[in-house]
């Protein structure tokens, strides 16, 4: 596997990074791992680096984006905060790995039996985490389908607001960065948001919020998300 460079960067498009990430998931759950070696990847990266996504993701040990893509050194920007939520510092990372390191796709990657969403769930308040959670809190507040038992215990509830607070927040991405929506706009980068089943280790992608402009999708832009 090669080490990515800035030729090798720049010939990849949204949608390749999208089946790049698909293909790695899918070595993942096979227990298959492509040849790199680590070592000379590090030598290759060390005046620079070139990674062609940025998986915004939750802070959970199971959820290592570089393991469930089956990535190496220099291949992505991993950000990591417990229920992947968006915030500033998040939005303003976001724009230097796109606007400034050249990166092609953002995915926004919640995970099944994801503890954040569960301490939303059940209103949590406890110390700087009360702030987190509130953040989350638009999201088990949309959930409209649970009526009774509205609780952490409730694994349908959590999963469903789990993946509310998933396209939320890649929407929110959008709405919140002017720099990012203009290169979904002009078909620079791309923007899905995806789910990590912990059992299994499959990543679900969700088609209904992938904001990704080329042939497949022609016509697609960002204004129609502001009506």
């Amino acid at each position: 596997m090669k080490t990515l460079n800035k030729e090798l960067q720049a010939s990849i498009t949204p949608r390749k990074a999208l089946e790049i990430l698909k293909e790695g998931n899918s070595r993942f759950i096979q227990n298959l791992k492509a040849h790199r070696d680590l070592l000379e990847q590090a030598n290759d990266t060390r005046d620079g680096q070139w990674p062609f996504a940025v998986i915004l993701s939750c802070i959970d040990s199971r959820t290592s984006a570089e393991l469930i893509f089956d990535q190496g050194l220099g291949d992505i920007f991993s950000v990591r905060i417990a229920g992947n939520i968006v915030n500033t510092d998040i939005l303003g990372s976001m724009e230097f790995a796109c606007k400034v390191a050249g990166s092609k796709l953002i995915v926004v990657l919640g995970h099944s039996k994801c503890g954040a969403v569960k301490g939303a769930c059940d209103h949590v308040e406890m110390g700087n985490l009360t702030e987190l959670l509130s953040k989350i809190q638009p999201a088990v507040y949309q959930e409209k389908q649970t009526l009774t038992n509205r609780t952490a215990g409730n694994l349908t509830f959590v999963e469903n607001v789990a993946e509310i607070n998933v396209k939320r927040n890649v929407k929110n991405i959008i709405e919140r960065s002017y720099i990012l929506e203009q290169m979904v706009e002009n078909g620079e980068i791309g923007i899905i948001g995806a789910m990590h089943d912990l059992e299994t280790g499959n990543v679900t992608f969700y088609h209904d919020v992938e904001f990704i402009k080329d042939e497949h999708n022609p016509n697609f832009s960002v204004a129609a998300l502001r009506y």
